[in-house]
């Protein structure tokens, strides 16, 4: 199979009406698409990615009428935080409508649902003329694309298409709510602050650890955000590192030049948006150990220890 990259929506978009796949930007990282009505398309995604079965898939919307065709109801509190956070880096997992493909939600009676906050995710989504449902466009396991390039590099041939846009703008995954319940619980830390959701649903409440419904959301129960090297969370940069090591976090190391690579960011958000593009650089130069500074688990700190800690137990 040859890899098409266009700049076209429409294109890209043609590959998703005729049951194939398609990867396209988004504001959080690059999706891997395919019709959420159509279960042998969206086999595909797994068969691409060597996605386990067991992990549900998001379904992206360019417009909430699009819901009719992919939830069964919407709770008021969930209908709350469309309001304020739709278009944007949200999945809600809702009721899912029987139109849903069991495929899509690993046979769960739940979907999660999100309406990218994205100019040309938007303009694909709306040419697609259906849901789609997407994960991230890498191979199961790696580091989530934040570039065509890094979809390019685990996909190339496994899939048909590539819509080619920008860099993506934040580096981590969608923000997870189950909201199938009688009151919203956060079981994904993403761009989407737990402050921000307090904002409009007080009562939200982060899922303990061993619960279940964990299930619901992707990314949490499979080998996920690692790179080939070993990661090893610090709360400062070594001053003696291992052989053939990098570093990335926000406080400088006091011997730069005893890393094969480092990168030093300004703040908690270029933390987050350089790090999955960090992992893959440290890849490609046969990296054996990332050093990673451990942030402060406030605000989108939280979703960047999250994707840490399950980088650095997937390589351990």
């Amino acid at each position: 199979m040859k890899t098409i990259v266009t700049t076209s929506p429409e294109i890209a978009a043609e590959f998703i009406r005729s049951g194939e796949l398609a990867a396209f930007p988004t504001e959080t990282v690059y999706g891997l698409g395919a019709h959420a009505l159509i279960g042998n398309a969206v086999q595909n995604i797994f068969d691409a990615k060597g996605r386990p079965a067991d992990n549900p898939l998001i379904v992206h919307i360019f417009e909430i009428d699009q819901l009719d065709d992919v939830v069964a109801d919407v709770p008021t509190y969930a209908r709350l935080l469309m309001e304020r956070f739709f278009p944007g880096p949200l999945t809600l997992v809702l009721r899912k409508h029987p139109l849903i493909p069991s495929i899509v939600t690993a046979g769960l009676d739940s979907v999660g649902v999100r309406m990218p906050d994205h100019a040309l995710a938007s303009t694909f989504l709306k040419a697609c003329g259906a849901p789609v449902a997407a994960p991230s466009a890498n191979r199961s396991g790696r580091p989530s694309p934040t570039t065509w390039q890094d979809v390019l590099e685990d996909l190339d041939g496994r899939i048909p298409c590539i819509l080619k846009g920008e860099r993506a703008l934040l580096g981590l995954e969608s923000t997870v709510v189950d909201c199938v319940g009688a009151e919203p619980v956060v079981l994904r830390a993403g761009a989407v602050s737990l402050q921000d959701l307090r904002s409009v649903a007080d009562s939200i409440r982060i899922a303990a650890a061993s619960n279940d419904s964990g299930a619901r959301s992707p990314g949490l129960r499979h080998r996920h955000y690692a790179p080939r090297a070993y990661v090893q969370l610090v709360d400062a940069p070594p001053a003696n590192p291992k052989n053939f090591s990098a570093y990335i976090g926000i406080a400088a190391p006091p011997r730069p030049d005893r890393f094969e690579r480092s990168l030093v960011c300004r703040d908690v958000r270029e933390y987050a948006f350089e790090l999955f593009g960090f992992f893959r650089i440290c890849d490609r130069a046969n990296i054996k150990t990332i050093y990673c500074e451990l942030p402060t688990p406030d605000g989108i700190g939280a979703a960047l220890a999250d994707r840490l800690r399950r980088a650095s137990e997937a390589s351990s």
